[in-house]
């Protein structure tokens, strides 16, 4: 069909944010997402991940650590990575494992009973750090 639908919304009509209509918040953030490249969605979310568990392991001032927090946020980074790695190039990459790769040595530190060799936040996927 090359002609406009009858049901084609026009300026006459009463859409708006507060209705879910065409210029919804969600639409405009769906329309302004699919333009990101996908590498810019990962490296972001991996950011998020590393400063909350940089946190987390009491990197920050005047916060004390959480280290079950921070090993959640570790162990979710490092799936991450590991997955996204082939997909995204080894130019982010490698900064991200980097990142990756001081977070576990802190969380290390501030740690009273170390893990096992290969049982620290994330080396099911990066192999044992020391």
């Amino acid at each position: 069909m090359t002609g406009e639908s009858s049901n084609a919304p026009n300026a006459g009509d009463s859409h708006n944010a507060d209705e879910g209509g065409l210029d919804s918040p969600d639409l405009q953030a769906a329309r302004d997402i699919a333009e990101v490249p996908a590498v810019e969605v990962i490296t972001a979310a991996a950011v998020h991940l590393m400063s909350a568990a940089a946190v987390k392991c009491g990197l920050a001032e005047d916060v004390e650590a959480d280290l079950d927090e921070a090993r959640k946020l570790i162990t979710a980074l490092a799936a991450l990575v590991t997955a996204a790695a082939p997909e995204i190039g080894n130019q982010h990459a490698r900064p991200l494992r980097d990142g990756l790769r001081t977070l576990q040595l802190a969380f290390k530190e501030a740690s009273v009973v170390p893990d096992p060799p290969g049982q620290g936040p994330g080396e099911r996927w990066t192999g044992a750090v020391s």
